[in-house]
């Protein structure tokens, strides 16, 4: 499978071949690989059902916050788990990874117990932060060990292996917060604590890289050093090019959920393909459908099965290639996932999203790692972060309001009491149960009624514009950078 390339006399440099680059990968890079794993079957764990936990409203043992409270939730969420890196990843260069990723695994343990036993809105956004800065420490130490043990030549496959990795981890999380939903909300969250504890134990089981920077200065120093770093036009411009896609991307995390509760009807994919109690919505007052989180568990499912292989289709594409067409991909898929009520369409749509983000997000972790220069590898693996902090954080803020106007089918209920039936103070959790009584249709058609009256699948279309903008920066990106980058980058 390896293939020989042109060198300069005297030298023979071989090309390995996909399996020949896995089986060159050090112990190091598995280890942190295998962290990685166990951190997101954990995090996933709750990241999937936390926006039904947390505003849908007929959620029984939810909080039943609105979807503008959930908003401000994912916003600080947002920024302190992607703009700490900024900071954390030169206090990982400073301090070394695998003490960073130590700290990280006990407060993100406090977070989750906070999240298990907070039910008021405050209380609640300490823990979820708290488990975001916990999240945002563990990164740098992680992503910066698995620079030090790349090089240009593998570092395409080493990076699509690591994404392969992570989304094991984010594969088994869903059925894991299914099975431990089926005892209560709060065990989700004690189970996920004590499975990233599971981490200790690894880090026993390799010695650390060393960071090859300055191993002095204290923490103002290294504070210092971050903000001044960052001060580069080249990177300023990618970090906003790329906030624009995580604006979108996150979408499918943070807004999806509660729209496939909401509006889709997979009774036809149940029955067609005879799927287990185990796959289901429990508590559906429609036909069996199947639970949001197995919905959304396709994305992971297909990049654990292809993203390898991906990543090598285009490890000689150029960096900014790929992930300008996997920007437009993912808003396709983002677009065909609500743009009916179908579940086959939300599927595809979700597979077709997938594809895109296969193409996009490990390159970008693969450019800035490549162009990082020494001894600031974590530095730039925390601003890697940066992006999906300021699209995560702007578009939960936008996506509330929008969903709550727009999407929501209690609030949508609501609506239509008022201007039907002049009723103007029924509750959210109440809502489609009192439309259900008055109407004498079933929720399943009354469902149909409100998608025809609202058509909530327009939502979308705002949220893919952002995406398409953002592809299109990358083409004006990738020609600028021809002039300073080699073509290899």
């Amino acid at each position: 499978m390896s293939s020989q390339q042109s060198s300069p006399p005297g030298q023979a440099e071989v090309r390995l071949g996909l399996f020949g680059q896995l089986l060159g990968m050090t112990r190091p890079f598995w280890m942190v690989n295998i962290m990685e794993m166990i951190e997101r079957l954990a995090y996933y764990g709750v990241r999937v059902v936390i926006p039904i936990y947390i505003a849908q409203a007929d959620e029984i043992g939810g909080l039943h916050f609105t979807q503008t409270e959930k908003g401000w939730i994912f916003l600080w969420w947002a920024l302190f788990q992607s703009l700490t890196p900024m900071l954390s990843g030169g206090f990982a260069d400073r301090y070394g990874y695998k003490k960073t990723i130590a700290t990280s695994t006990v407060i993100k343990i406090i977070g989750y117990l906070l999240m298990a036993t907070q039910r008021e809105f405050y209380p609640f956004l300490i823990g979820c932060c708290t488990l975001a800065l916990g999240t945002a420490i563990f990164k740098p130490g992680v992503q910066a060990t698995m620079v030090h043990t790349l090089n240009k030549r593998n570092s395409s496959v080493g990076w699509g292996t690591f994404y392969m990795v992570v989304n094991v981890g984010g594969f088994l999380g869903p059925p894991l917060a299914h099975y431990l939903h089926g005892y209560s909300w709060p065990v989700v969250f004690y189970g996920c604590a004590a499975i990233i504890s599971l981490n200790f134990l690894m880090l026993l089981t390799y010695k650390d890289m060393p960071a090859g920077g300055e191993q002095k200065g204290d923490p103002f120093h290294v504070f210092w050093i971050t903000l001044k770093n960052i001060v580069n036009l080249r990177l300023v411009v990618f970090i906003l090019i790329m906030s624009g896609f995580w604006l979108m991307f996150m979408q499918l995390f943070d807004m999806l959920p509660n729209f496939i509760v909401d509006w889709v009807n997979s009774s036809n994919v149940v029955r067609d393909l005879g799927l287990p109690d185990g796959l289901l919505q429990r508590n559906s007052t429609r036909h069996p459908q199947i639970s949001q989180e197995w919905l959304i568990n396709a994305n992971a499912g297909l990049i654990v099965i292809a993203v390898v292989f991906v990543s090598y289709l285009v490890s000689r594409m150029r960096r900014v290639h790929s992930i300008t067409l996997g920007i437009t991909v993912s808003s396709l898929g983002l677009i065909a996932a609500g743009f009916t009520t179908s579940g086959y369409f939300c599927l595809m749509g979700i597979l077709c999203f997938s594809v895109g983000e296969m193409l996009a997000s490990p390159k970008m972790n693969e450019y800035l790692g490549v162009i990082a220069p020494e001894g600031k590898k974590g530095l730039y693996m925390g601003y890697a972060n940066i992006p999906q902090g300021i699209g995560w954080g702007v578009g939960s803020l936008f996506a509330g309001h929008v969903y709550d106007n727009m999407g929501d089918k209690a609030n949508l209920a609501i609506d239509y009491l008022s201007k039907n039936y002049s009723l103007t103070d029924v509750a959210r959790p109440d809502a489609m149960n009192k439309l259900v009584e008055l109407s004498g249709l079933t929720h399943q058609e009354v469902t149909d009624l409100l998608w025809s009256v609202y058509k909530p699948y327009e939502l979308w279309y705002q949220f893919a514009a952002i995406g398409v903008a953002s592809a299109i920066g990358m083409v004006l990106y990738a020609r600028w950078m021809r002039k300073y980058e080699a073509p290899d980058v």
